[in-house]
């Protein structure tokens, strides 16, 4: 599991003394946390590779104002926070792995109108989940169905 393995890691920075990897760990296992308490349950992988894109999320936000505010040194810890939540991360696809499967999802559903779109993104967001930027995938969808 994912979060097992975050803590693993969290033990071996420790021992390498790796301030900086320890850092961004725990802010991971306090986020895995914090979700689990407001939930009262364990995290699943699906949950925490959720919360692992959430953060990847925020991070590239946070990259981009950095850099555009000649923030640079700020910028590279929002990077190298980046490397190690990717690393995390299922293997993304490539972009025509993406298209194979959506028209997949689209030809099993009998998805030919606009108004099947949100059938269509709810079967993809399940197969899709941590390997796919879901922004590009909707407009995917959204340009077959309208065609």
């Amino acid at each position: 599991m994912i979060k097992e393995q975050v803590l693993e890691d969290v033990k071996s920075a420790m021992k390498a003394r790796d301030k900086q990897r320890v850092n961004a760990l725990r802010l991971v296992t306090a986020e895995i946390k914090r979700k689990e308490v407001d939930e009262r349950r364990p995290v699943d992988d699906a949950a925490a590779i959720a919360i692992l894109e959430k953060m990847m999320k925020q991070r590239k936000d946070s990259h981009g104002q950095y850099l555009a505010a000649g923030r640079e040194e700020l910028a590279a810890q929002e990077a190298f926070e980046m490397a190690l939540i990717q690393s995390y991360l299922p293997e993304p696809l490539s972009a025509e792995e993406v298209e194979a499967l959506v028209q997949q999802v689209m030809t099993e559903m009998g998805a030919d109108h606009i108004s099947k779109m949100g059938q269509v993104m709810g079967a993809l967001k399940a197969q899709l989940a941590g390997r796919a930027d879901m922004g590009p995938v909707g407009a995917l969808v959204k340009a077959r169905l309208s065609a």
